[in-house]
């Protein structure tokens, strides 16, 4: 048996020290004069870089590594070297430095826990073994690769087989002249990814709410849409955010009554109880109904607003229903566990309680005072149609003009073509209330209130398109009938070819039109019709023609004047005027719109 004798002393083949059939070596980085005497040339490897050294460690017959003092860093930085690694040992992320094969060559605590194996040498495996043959997300398929081609930072998401994810970032080191290695990062972000999916889950859940086919809406009921409404909601919330017990109300707007809409594994008398849109004794509900705001209870023997729905309850959650700013009901989940409730399942519930609000919007289960957005809806129709349909107007009486007196047969195709074009306008206006499930009419406003102005037909004069499109908006939604001109001579025409049927109960005009100013629009129209139902606008007052003052003299009414931009108030109640002024009656046909039903009344009847 062989012996060496060096500075080591002896050592055998497994590593003890005793008898050994192999040379003991030691690695030397930098010249090896500079070594201690007593190791000969078989006993020691020189290598000219220390970047080299780690794989030649992996040899078990390496006894320890010499770097001459030329090569050694700063003090400052070896003792920073030595802080760095048991920082990289103990850190929170996973860290790890692999070979140009991809093979780990050292591993911090924490990836060798991930990996369970925190007790085991994970020398020699892949990265790829190391982790359990993950699942590569996304369109880089090997980050590890790319990062050794292009020399720059890499990064992937990895699927394991246990459903968790991990962000691994690689980074190339190392020097042209050395074996390229990656240093490489691994975070769990299982927890972000999930969060992920479930909002997702629930974006898709809440598309699907309310989703029917159209076959299916004309085949269901009211109360057949309410239910499959209430089963999807029951569904969503038990399977996919995992609440047990589940108490939704409707917010009836005119009573503040809380009606319930759904209860799940709440106690009877509790869904029975009356609530009520109030911050006091109310419960968390009718404080949540009232202020339009979410509540967190984490534990309900220390909450003073809390009422109990099921008997064990110990932590709630409660979401407003909300849809344009507006208060629609309440969502209560309860719990038998304290702090059962964290901010991501507020989050969570926020978002789904948002759909159920569109649900009940598409479902027409809103009250009337949701009549405003239903306006918007009509208006849009409205205006699209309005001013195009009052240009073919315009155009269809000039033409007339130049047929009146040679071509009876062509004047009277001429009025069909209006007559046309008038039904159509009026047929959308129609068609788009009966889309509307509410009243076309602002909150608050009777539809009795302004019952003169129903039927009445209005000429509106102004260059400005956006003055005559306020004039469609603000008069249509009462029954109005508008009809719009941009100047003197086109409105001469349209009074003048107005049929029996047609002619106009108000005409407004601005002061300064492109021929004429709107005093003589007035003295015109009065070779036509007399008394000339006239009303005469200004912006801001501002009347340096005396426009008004000579039209004042002339017979206009005293109360026939507007400022303009218009003004809801005012410009109702000046057109009531000078209808009234001039013996106009409510039309008798005009049927006015119905109620609707309140969320209240949908769900009991």
């Amino acid at each position: 048996m062989t012996r060496s004798t060096s500075p080591f002393g002896t050592e055998d083949r497994t590593g003890q020290t005793g008898e050994s059939t192999e040379t003991i070596r030691l690695i030397c980085v930098g010249d090896k004069q500079t070594l201690p005497r007593g190791f000969s040339d078989e006993e020691v490897l020189a290598l000219d870089s220390s970047a080299t050294v780690l794989d030649q460690l992996a040899s078990p017959s390496i006894e320890g590594v010499w770097i001459a003092r030329e090569l050694l860093p700063e003090l400052g930085e070896l003792r920073g070297l030595c802080q760095s690694g048991l920082m990289l040992r103990d850190l929170p992320e996973g860290a790890a430095l692999l070979d140009h094969k991809i093979r780990v060559l050292w591993a911090n605590r924490r990836l060798k826990a991930w990996a369970g194996k925190l007790e085991e040498d994970p020398t020699g495996e892949t990265i790829y073994d190391l982790l359990g043959n993950p699942d590569i997300m996304g369109s880089d398929l090997c980050p590890f690769h790319t990062a050794f081609s292009t020399g720059e930072e890499s990064s992937g998401t990895f699927q394991t087989s246990d459903n968790r994810f991990f962000q691994v970032r690689a980074a190339p080191v190392g020097d042209n002249a050395a074996e390229p290695h990656l240093v490489v990062t691994v975070g769990d972000i299982t927890e972000e990814i999930l969060q992920q999916q479930k909002l997702a889950a629930i974006h898709r859940a809440g598309r699907e709410l309310a989703d029917l086919r159209p076959t299916e809406i004309y085949q269901m009921g009211v109360d057949e849409r309410i239910d499959l409404l209430k089963d999807n909601i029951r569904h969503y919330l038990t399977d996919l955010l995992n609440f047990e017990v589940i108490e939704i109300r409707l917010l009836e707007q005119a009573s503040g009554n809380l009606v319930p809409l759904l209860s799940v594994g709440i106690d009877q008398d509790a869904a029975d109880r009356k609530l009520f849109a109030h911050p006091q004794g109310n419960g968390i509900t009718g404080y949540a109904a009232s202020s339009g705001t979410s509540y967190l209870c984490y534990d309900v023997v220390n909450d003073p607003l809390f009422i109990p729905g099921v008997a064990n309850a110990r932590s709630s959650l409660t979401v407003p229903l909300i849809l344009n700013d507006q208060v629609l009901g309440t969502i209560n989940v309860e719990s038998p566990e304290v702090a059962a409730f964290s901010e991501s399942d507020l989050q969570f519930l926020e978002i789904f309680a948002r759909d159920i609000s569109f649900a009940l919007n598409t479902l027409e289960l809103l009250v009337a005072q949701k009549a405003d957005t239903a306006q918007q809806s009509c208006n849009a129709i409205h205006s699209a149609v309005a001013l195009p349909v009052d240009e073919i107007l315009n155009d269809a009486v000039n033409v007339m003009e130049d047929y009146i007196g040679h071509s009876p047969e062509m004047v009277d195709r001429i009025r069909r073509i209006l007559k046309n074009a008038r039904d159509i306008k009026q047929t959308i206006q129609q068609i788009g209330q009966r889309l509307t499930p509410l009243e076309a009419v602002p909150p608050g406003i009777s539809s009795d209130e302004h019952a003169l102005l129903r039927g009445k037909r209005i000429l509106v004069v102004d260059e400005d398109s956006t003055v005559r499109e306020d004039a469609h908006t603000l008069l249509e939604r009462y029954g109005c009938i508008v009809e719009t001109a941009r100047g003197a001579d086109q409105a001469v025409l349209m009074v003048r070819d107005a049929g029996e049927d047609d002619k106009y109960d108000v005409i407004i005009s601005d002061i300064k039109l492109p021929e004429h100013s709107g005093f003589q629009l007035m003295m015109r129209l009065k070779e036509i019709i007399d008394p000339v139902p006239m009303i005469l606008m200004t912006g801001f007052g501002y009347d340096p023609g005396h426009s008004i003052v000579h039209a004042l003299q002339n017979g206009l009414h005293p109360k026939a004047r507007l400022f303009k931009p218009f003004r809801l108030d005012q410009l109702i109640d000046v057109v009531q005027t000078v209808l009234l002024a001039g013996g106009v009656a409510p039309d008798a046909q005009a049927d006015p719109a119905a109620n609707p039903p309140t969320v209240g009344q949908i769900h009991t009847r």
